[in-house]
């Protein structure tokens, strides 16, 4: 009995490793951090990426604040306002074509500090190699530094949820910061509120009424400031999430109770491969087999962004991948404790060598089979698009012709994704840019007649701008890409072409 005793495999008493181990452990993760920063700087320059259609429209919307006028936010299929993306884009703005790169900077910066911060959460929660590994897998999923090339706030709201784990993990029950970090979070995506709420729940029981107090108004915070923004420009304090509904249903993003489930799974797999995906229920069934009161905090916060997803589901609103994005980070933690999580054992037991042994194994066939998966120039035509279209749509609507056609009506674009585009790049207000599409569908007629009279109308002309900005959605019609008649072409560029009539 003794010896079997001796010969168990037991978690350390707390997420560490040796004191030498430790230290050579954080001088390889500076030096990585260095690095990271250094790629992220050269990949800033190297591909001079501009904001998706979201974030064009928080980028609108604060110029138009700042012109004294009320964000438009019923405008053609504009996407679903987030307060804290607007505050940012009311700062930006005055910066004129700056803002949309230092909006991407923000995104580039946020994405470091995301990658740092499922550093510490695996360190944090179990040992230092572990979060090293969950690190390392995040930057192998390109999708995820894609996102902040392409300006995606919510690389920023990931960043903020995982780094209010960190805090939580670090000292349980911490109250304000990790409240105030979710409020923070909650002003960029409504799914905080849940998490805040949740956490409220959790501090709120041993805590004093005064206290009680203090964490409920952080809590509400973030519902209250979005409920307050959409009643002060629409006077609807739900407005948010009644048009969201609304526009997943035309766009056909909604699904069924019974179709939530499956795409749990199918998006997660998107998001962090199917080996990641199984690494990461393998390494939860480890750590809460081993090191429970460790786990607790990943495993709510899964459990959580899971959950919050099917709410999110249940209640009429899109059902995307990138709502799963807090879940597949934290998948990617628990993939780490299945990579590392051997450092949690005793040293010297065969049952650490063992399972550090099959863990080398399947890293190296793992990133062998990425090796051979791996497109890299896919990658880079996707920013390398990324990066010229933008200043291609800027080049035709500099055109002395195309300046002038502006006089005898509208701009028209193929559908609404090159409306922000096109208002950001003149600096038009709402109306000013219309949409084909919009003047093809029933009692239309007006608009119709509108952009017949003359305007501008402008075409994208290469397949990957095609496929893009005019061709997205099933619903897209292609007649939207047939030049008008009377139209000329007075314009082209490398991705697009002008035509005007007046």
């Amino acid at each position: 009995m003794e010896s079997a005793t001796l010969t168990r495999p037991r978690p350390v008493a707390a997420p560490t490793s040796p004191p030498r181990e430790e230290g050579r452990t954080d001088r390889w993760t500076w030096a990585a951090f260095a690095l990271l920063c250094a790629a992220a700087v050269w990949g800033f320059f190297a591909f001079p990426t501009y904001p998706n259609y979201d974030s064009y429209y928080s980028l609108l919307w604060g110029r138009e604040l700042l012109d004294g006028v009320l964000p438009s936010y019923d405008a053609y299929r504009a996407p679903t306002p987030h307060p804290l993306a607007i505050a940012v884009g009311t700062i930006l703005s005055p910066l004129g074509h700056g803002a949309e790169r230092i909006w991407i900077l923000l995104c580039v910066a946020s994405f470091v500090a995301l990658v740092a911060g499922i550093y510490r959460l695996g360190r944090d929660a179990f040992t230092p190699l572990v979060g090293l590994a969950a690190a390392a897998l995040v930057l192998s999923r390109l999708d995820f530094p894609f996102y902040a090339a392409r300006g995606y706030i919510d690389v920023a709201y990931m960043a903020l949820v995982v780094w209010a784990a960190v805090l939580e993990a670090r000292r349980p029950r911490r109250g304000a910061p990790v409240l105030i970090m979710l409020a923070v979070a909650g002003m960029l995506r409504p799914e905080a509120w849940l998490i805040s709420g949740l956490y409220f729940l959790w501090v709120a029981w041993p805590a004093d009424w005064r206290t009680r107090a203090t964490y409920a108004a952080l809590a509400a915070l973030g519902p209250l400031v979005w409920a307050g923004s959409d009643w002060i420009v629409t006077g609807d304090p739900l407005w948010s999430l009644t048009y969201t509904s609304a526009f997943a249903e035309e766009l056909g993003r909604n699904k069924s109770a019974s179709g939530l489930l499956p795409s749990i799974w199918e998006f997660l797999v998107k998001l962090d491969k199917l080996q990641v995906l199984v690494g990461g229920i393998v390494g939860l069934c480890v750590a809460v087999a081993l090191v429970p009161r460790r786990a607790a905090v990943p495993g709510a916060l899964l459990a959580v962004g899971i959950g919050t997803f099917v709410l999110v589901g249940l209640g009429g609103f899109s059902v995307i991948d990138r709502y799963l994005l807090v879940a597949s980070m934290v998948v990617i933690v628990f993939c780490g404790v299945a990579i590392a999580g051997w450092t949690m054992l005793r040293e010297g037991t065969r049952e650490r060598k063992a399972w550090a042994a099959v863990a080398t194994l399947v890293v190296a066939v793992g990133a062998t089979i990425t090796a051979i998966a791996l497109d890299p120039d896919r990658l880079r035509r996707e920013l390398t698009f990324r990066a010229d279209a933008h200043p291609a749509l800027e080049q035709v609507l500099d055109d002395p012709d195309v300046r002038r056609g502006m006089r005898c009506g509208p701009i028209s674009v193929p559908n609404h994704k090159l409306i922000p585009d096109v208002r950001w790049i003149l600096d038009l207000p709402d109306g000013a840019v219309v949409a084909r599409s919009e003047s093809l569908r029933p009692k239309r007629a007006r608009l119709e007649r509108r952009i017949a009279a003359g305007g501008v109308a402008i075409y994208p002309s290469q397949r990957s701008a095609v496929l893009r900005q005019a061709l997205v959605e099933d619903s897209d019609d292609p007649f939207t890409q047939i030049p008008l008649a009377g139209y000329q072409r007075v314009a082209v560029s490398d991705y697009y072409s002008a035509y005007v009539r007046c």
